[in-house]
This record gives C-alpha cells, structure tokens and sequence, in this order.
C-alpha cells in the first residue's frame, strides 16, 4: 500500500471539483460502456477488454454468455470454443486462460459467486485493482477509481497529481473528492478522453474544461479545428 497521501490545497480540490461538475454536465449519460446483467458478466467482459475496444467486446458478450451464463458453466466450458467466440478481442488464449480459471477460482472459493470486496476480487486470476473497481463501482454500488490509461493520461494533464503508478493516482485522486463521487468520476473522465481529451492532439479548443486545464494547447486550440476531433462516442 501507498503512503498516506497528505491532504491536498484547496484551490487544487475545488478546481478537480468544478472540472468534474463540468464533465457530468457534458456527459449526462455517462456510464460503464461493456454491456452486462450480472456482476459475473461485468467481471468477464472486463477482463476481455484489456488490449481491445469495448465495442468489440460488446459484440462477442452476446454468444458468450448464452453457452455460458455464470461462473459454474464457463468454469467447465472447452477451451477451444472460449477461444474462438473471443478471439475478435485479440490476446485471445491468454484471455480464455484467465477467464476459466477465475471461473473455477469462484466455484471453488465463493460458491460461484462474485465477491463484493476488493481484497477478494484482486485475488482472482486476472483481476487487478482496476478491474476490481469496475465491478465494484458498477455492479455492486461500491465506490472505486478506475485508473484505466485514459484517466491516468487525464488526471496527469489536469495537474492532479504527476503520479504515473496505477495505485498511486487512485489514492492521489481519491483525496480530491468525496467517496461517494468515485465511480461517476471514473465514467466522466474515461468519457471525455474517448471523446476529446485524445492521447494525440487533445480537441483543446472545444473542450469544455478548457479554461481550468494547465495542458490547454496541447492540441488545436481553435474551436473550428478542434471540434473536427470530437468523437461522439468511444473508439470503435
């Protein structure tokens, strides 16, 4: 575990705060984008999505989860039909490793069902703190940072921290704002480096945030050439 992180300005709290009131004006709609019904599935297309897009993961999920629907069935499923239905994920053996020994890991440990604790999920085949954090922000309500590259790349740009250690900017972040934001703040800052805040050529000059920003000019800051970069969902 990290060190305690020390309490943090003020002025740098109320700025990610007033960032983040923007971002959830913006993005209504936010949300985790892997379709699921059941922490099970939230667990497996989580680990599918590693490498890959959401989008193709969503289009894969469907037959997946009709042969097999929960922890018991997929933990005794062929490795040779896992691999192909996930195959279009790319990394698909070292996926299809992961996902049937998680799967027995459940049946074994947790009578096949998804524990609702960090220090468990963590302890499964496969799942890290990320990981972990989605399930528990979005299938069981508990609250987590999902340090995924783009909130990383995000928080770095925003001056929230210069942390670069995935456990590091959870903790450093986690100061900034109230536990019961987490999750939402996951969804909003992963939305808005999808849609604007590029790894390449950020749309600076559309970017609603802008003015509270210390990376502004990064990218185009004209709002003509700006707005040509915004992606109206995440990458395919």
């Amino acid at each position: 575990m990290p060190e305690p992180v020390p309490s943090p300005p003020t002025s740098l709290v109320r700025r990610a705060r007033k960032i983040d009131r923007v971002l959830a004006e913006t993005y209504p709609d936010a949300r985790c984008e892997l379709d699921f019904r059941t922490p099970f599935e939230l667990l497996v297309v989580t680990v599918l999505s590693a490498q890959t897009t959401d989008r193709r993961v969503n289009a894969i999920s469907p037959e997946l989860f009709a042969a097999y629907p929960d922890a018991v069935a997929m933990a005794g499923a062929p490795r040779e039909d896992v691999e192909r239905i996930i195959q279009p994920t790319g990394f698909f053996r070292a996926k299809t490793d992961s996902v049937l020994k998680l799967s027995a890991a459940l049946v074994e440990r947790y009578d096949g069902e998804v524990p609702g604790r960090l220090e468990d999920l963590v302890t499964l085949p496969g799942v890290g703190r990320k990981t972990a954090n989605v399930v528990l922000g979005n299938a069981f309500g508990v609250p987590g940072i999902t340090v995924d590259t783009h909130f990383g790349r995000l928080v770095r740009r925003f001056g929230w921290t210069e942390e670069t250690d995935p456990v590091k900017v959870e903790h450093a972040v986690g100061a900034l704002f109230p536990t019961r934001d987490w999750t939402m703040l996951s969804h909003h800052l992963i939305w808005h480096g999808r849609r604007m805040c590029h790894a390449r050529n950020p749309a600076c000059g559309a970017c609603p945030v802008a003015r509270w920003c210390p990376a502004f000019g990064e990218g185009p800051t004209d709002p003509a050439k700006a707005a040509k970069l915004v992606k109206t969902e995440g990458r395919a």
